[in-house]
């Protein structure tokens, strides 16, 4: 599933795409596009962000109006791709923007989600209902925001709408690095536990983001969450697979002890 790090690395494809006038739009699936996506052509596209898992494609305005911007979820499989005009369509392409130079093609194999089109004046009103960026949020928005309640942390650190980006791979491995239990309460934390916790997460998704996804390294959880006997690269303890906050969670009792 696409994470922060993935939305990430599709924002800089589609910055490699900015400055490029939209000459058509052909949508293959119109069950992936809410709104009109066929508004954004004639319009030239804008500097790319990214909040949490949602990325923003603003396009330019026309006489002071307010533009149609798309907020594109890639949901379990999708993908953003900037391909050569002429390029044979792949059978999960669902919307395609044929752009001067280059053709952005949503590509997505279970279409989960999709793109939205919304004007400019809506989009803040939009990702307010998300959580902080998981890649920028302070430490004390961070405490504020994860620690409101009592919830397991696995399942705190998943909501959107406490914190924006985090799934579950980058979750079990930012808790496996700070040595947390992924059932600890957010109330067992004191201050160096929430001080380690931001930290680690930091850490964790700025190497994620250079990798453009979550690595599959040999030092990382995520490298050994398939092996035969799943040993913890850490302690080389047995890891734990089970079910919480409704995903598969992948630990290690020996080390995450909090």
């Amino acid at each position: 599933m696409p994470e922060l790090p993935d939305v990430e690395g599709f924002r800089r494809v589609a910055a490699e795409a900015a400055r490029q006038r939209v000459r058509d739009v052909e949508v293959f699936d119109p069950q992936v596009v809410r709104g009109l996506v066929e508004q954004v052509r004639g319009r030239y596209l804008g500097e790319a962000r990214r909040h949490g898992k949602w990325l923003v494609l603003p396009t330019s305005s026309r006489d002071g109006d307010d533009p149609p911007w798309l907020l594109v979820h890639f949901g379990m499989t999708g993908m953003l791709l900037r391909c050569p005009p002429g390029e044979d369509v792949h059978a999960h392409d669902r919307v395609v923007l044929h752009l001067t130079r280059d053709d952005l093609r949503y590509r997505d194999m279970r279409k989960l989600k999709g793109m939205r089109v919304v004007r400019r004046s809506e989009v803040d009103g939009f990702l307010d209902e998300l959580g902080p960026d998981a890649a920028a949020v302070p430490l004390p928005d961070f405490r504020a925001c994860v620690g409101r309640g009592r919830r397991a942390l696995k399942s705190a650190l998943m909501d959107q709408s406490t914190v924006a980006g985090l799934g579950n791979l980058c979750v079990d491995e930012i808790l496996w690095r700070a040595r947390l239990d992924p059932k600890t309460p957010t109330t067992e934390l004191d201050g160096d536990r929430w001080r380690s916790l931001h930290r680690t997460m930091r850490s964790v998704l700025r190497q994620a983001e250079r990798a453009g996804r979550v690595p599959d390294r040999p030092s990382w959880l995520t490298g050994h969450r398939d092996d035969p006997g799943e040993r913890c690269p850490r302690c080389s303890g047995t890891l734990r697979r089970a079910k919480v906050a409704g995903r598969t969670t992948v630990w290690c009792p020996a080390c995450q002890r909090g």
